[in-house]
């Protein structure tokens, strides 16, 4: 879908969910909490507008230009890959359950041993503290791994987060880059 979603279109999309972005031996895969109503309803991964994924993605070296959410699928070009611990869309993550929450990471380390990323890189904190049985864990490189992949927290790219400004996310982002070079 090229154009904005109507609200009926946002109201429609609860539910859904979006194909991974998801290739064998990826250098980092993202890992978003689940997807927006928007993004569902445009079948992009971090498409609403004030989403700051696709800028902290560049601004920290991993792209060398700013992508839109409908060129995802180049992602793959450059070892990058993108999928959601919780499959179906929602206004909000906190609508989520906790039992969705650790189902979502137990699928995660299925999907982590059946393509093999190097790196997945969990886009909220609470979300993988949540996930992984982990209420102590903290934004950066964690002792677990999910399947053979390593793990990294990075902070929620959501405008909602206000913890994080675009300079400080695309610090973050760059710390895992170094780390998966």
């Amino acid at each position: 879908m090229t154009t904005r979603p109507t609200k009926a279109d946002l109201a429609a999309a609860a539910d859904l969910t979006i194909p991974d972005v998801i290739a064998p031996d990826l250098r980092v895969v993202f890992c978003g909490i689940n997807p927006g109503l928007y993004s569902a309803a445009t079948g992009h991964h971090f498409a609403r507008p004030g989403n700051r994924f696709w800028p902290a993605l560049h601004r920290s070296g991993f792209t060398d230009r700013q992508l839109s959410p409908d060129e995802q699928l180049s992602l793959l070009d450059v070892g990058l890959g993108v999928t959601n611990l919780v499959d179906r869309a929602s206004a909000r993550a906190e609508e989520l359950s906790r039992a969705e929450l650790v189902a979502g990471g137990v699928a995660l380390a299925a999907k982590a041993s059946q393509w093999r990323p190097r790196w997945i890189a969990i886009l909220g904190v609470t979300a993988y503290r949540a996930a992984f049985g982990r209420p102590k864990a903290t934004i950066g490189a964690q002792e677990e791994h999910a399947g053979p992949a390593r793990l990294w927290i990075l902070p929620n790219p959501s405008g909602l987060n206000a913890h994080f400004q675009i300079a400080d996310l695309a610090r973050e982002f760059e710390l895992l880059r170094l780390a998966a070079a």
